[in-house]
This record gives C-alpha cells, sequence and structure tokens, in this order.
C-alpha cells in the first residue's frame, strides 16, 4: 500500500469513548442503563448514545475499533465515515483491510477484507483510512450504484479531491475485475457540482426514471440584483428542481417558518426565468413513485425507458435509511 500525504482531517467521534479499563464496574452501569456499550471494551453514556442520529452511531463504532486497533487500516463505509463522506443510515458493520496473505472473515461486528497493494492509504491523527479515490472506487465496486454515486461525487467534494479521470483510472487499473463494469456508470457520472448525498441519489433516480439528464447548480439573476441557485435545471421544459424537503424545515436552519418564507420569496425571484419549480425530499426520491409524480406534475416528460431493476433495488436499500447530513445546506 501507498502512503499518502494528506491535507484532510479525520471526522472526530461524536461523543465521548470510554475505555473499560477507565470505568469502574462498567457493566453494572450498563445494567443499570447509565452506559452502553459500543464494543467489547468501550463504553459511552447512555443519554449521549441515544440522542445519536444513526450515521454517527455508526462513526462511533468505527472510532472504538479505531481506540482498540490504532493499527487498522479502516476502507468502505468505515474510510467513508471518517474521512467526511456520505453514510447513509447505520451500516453496523465496521470494514477493515488486512494482507493478502490474511483470511476474509467477520469477528465481533468487523469485517477484514483481504488486500493486494495497489490501494493507497491515508494516515491522520492516528487513524489509517484509505484514500479517498480508492474509498470511491471501492464502494462503486461494490455497492449499489446509486450508493456509490453519491461515494464518487462526495469524494470530488473533499479539500484535496480526486479528479473523474483519476476514479476511473483506479477502476480500470485494479487487478481484480470484480465490480469493474458496476463501478463504471457511477465514476463515469460523478461530479462535485451534486452537493449533498439527496442530489446524488436524486441525480441516479431522475435518469433510471427516463428523464432528461438536468444541468446542475445553474444561477439565475433576479431583476432586483439577487441571484439564486438551483439545484437542477432543465431549460427546454423552463423547469427547475429542488432537492430538500423533509430536510430543510426540521428547523437546524432556523425557524421552519422562517426559512419556508425566505425560500417562498426565493421561488417567485426563479420564477421570472422559468414556468416552474418542483421540490422534493428524501422520501420522494427513494420511494422513486413520489419523484417520479412530481416531475410529471410540473410538466417534465420522460424521454426515455426507465429501469426497474436499479429503481426497485433503490427503494429497498435506501427507502428506510435516512441520508447522512453532511454536506446538507439551506
Amino acid at each position: 500500500m501507498l502512503l499518502l500525504n494528506s491535507a484532510l482531517t479525520i471526522t472526530p467521534p461524536p461523543i465521548a469513548l470510554l475505555r473499560w479499563s477507565d470505568l469502574p464496574h462498567p457493566e453494572r452501569a450498563v445494567r443499570r442503563g447509565h452506559l452502553v456499550r459500543v464494543r467489547q471494551g468501550v463504553y459511552a453514556s447512555a443519554v449521549a448514545w441515544n440522542a445519536l442520529p444513526p450515521w454517527e452511531r455508526y462513526l462511533a463504532r468505527v472510532h472504538a475499533v479505531a481506540l482498540l486497533h490504532p493499527d487498522a487500516v479502516f476502507c468502505l463505509e468505515s474510510a467513508e465515515a471518517l474521512i467526511g463522506m456520505p453514510v447513509f443510515g447505520d451500516p453496523v458493520v465496521v470494514h477493515v483491510l488486512v494482507p493478502a496473505q490474511a483470511t476474509s472473515r467477520a469477528v465481533a461486528g468487523v469485517r477484514m477484507h483481504r488486500s493486494s497493494l495497489e490501494r493507497s492509504v491515508i494516515r491522520v491523527a492516528g487513524i489509517t483510512v484509505t484514500a479517498p479515490g480508492d474509498t470511491a472506487v471501492d464502494l462503486a465496486r461494490h455497492r449499489h450504484n446509486a450508493i456509490g454515486l453519491a461515494a464518487a461525487d462526495a469524494a470530488l467534494r473533499l479539500a484535496t479531491p480526486p479528479t473523474r479521470d483519476e476514479l476511473v483510472a483506479i477502476n480500470e487499473s485494479r487487478v481484480s475485475s470484480r465490480g469493474r463494469n458496476v463501478a463504471r456508470w457511477p465514476l463515469a457520472r460523478a461530479t462535485a457540482l451534486a452537493e449533498t448525498p439527496l442530489e446524488s441519489i436524486s441525480r441516479a433516480v431522475i435518469e433510471w426514471l427516463g428523464f432528461a439528464e438536468p444541468e446542475l447548480q445553474v444561477t439565475f439573476r433576479a431583476r432586483t440584483g439577487e441571484e439564486d441557485r438551483a439545484d437542477f435545471a432543465w431549460r427546454a421544459a423552463r423547469l427547475l428542481g429542488e432537492a430538500d424537503g423533509d430536510l430543510k424545515y426540521d428547523g437546524r436552519f432556523g425557524s421552519p417558518s422562517v426559512v419556508l418564507r425566505r425560500q417562498s420569496a426565493r421561488d417567485n425571484r426563479l420564477r421570472e426565468h422559468v414556468r416552474g419549480i418542483a421540490h422534493w425530499g428524501w422520501t420522494d426520491a427513494t420511494a422513486v413513485a413520489p419523484l417520479r409524480g412530481i416531475l410529471n406534475g410540473a410538466g417534465l416528460r420522460q424521454t426515455g425507458p426507465e429501469d426497474p431493476a436499479q429503481l426497485t433495488s433503490l427503494t429497498r436499500i435506501l427507502g428506510a435509511r435516512a441520508p447522512h447530513r453532511t454536506g446538507d445546506r439551506a
């Protein structure tokens, strides 16, 4: 493996993690409900743990493994979580690389993957992870295409990003052909212009529904001088799309009523340039049918056939898993 220098930072654990050796009678505290066992030998406050969203529980599990095994090399969703790429729900299993001569196996919630020397790794703050390019390619090869696209888009948004051509080259240069063909679809479409995981997933669903490819992050200037940027634009149809919905109005960006008024004013400015604006959220995109209805209802027509295999599998895999909020914006 090639150890790279990097300006990347490691996402810190979302809660304090405590070793068993630092606690008096930790199992007694677990029985009383004061502590939870994050993994054997590592504990956390039950109150703090219960307040975490699923993806942050997963990040805590990964850090617990790093605490016990400082020489571990994290990969797949575990590397993704540590370097700030999006994680969907709580993947539960922690993924690490082991030498090619070792055995691939799962032990106590840790999946060990045999690896050749072709991956690049980064060591930051005492934690070793696969480099963003290799992490994105691994996910594109071994996960659903929509997840692979979200990972590839996120890799291109990092502080020291690979390029799309580099992602494609990593995939094609791997000795193993397993997953190579699968990865070609998301890697060829990767772009930093998709600013959130929801936008990445929406891009995949829009294509698989047979709609024309939209332009991303298009800026319009109102008569009053304000500039507004739309997530998606179909200029020929004079239609814009906004992937926000159930993420934008949950209070994290301030009072929902204030956010709604601001959004309404923004939409009114954008309507100087287009005839319609479609809004959707995570549930609309991953359930597929609602997004189809929203876009059809806004006047956008499907120009190609649907891909039922991709759409059905996406709904099954992601429909019940909330998106990681890293990168969400008002």
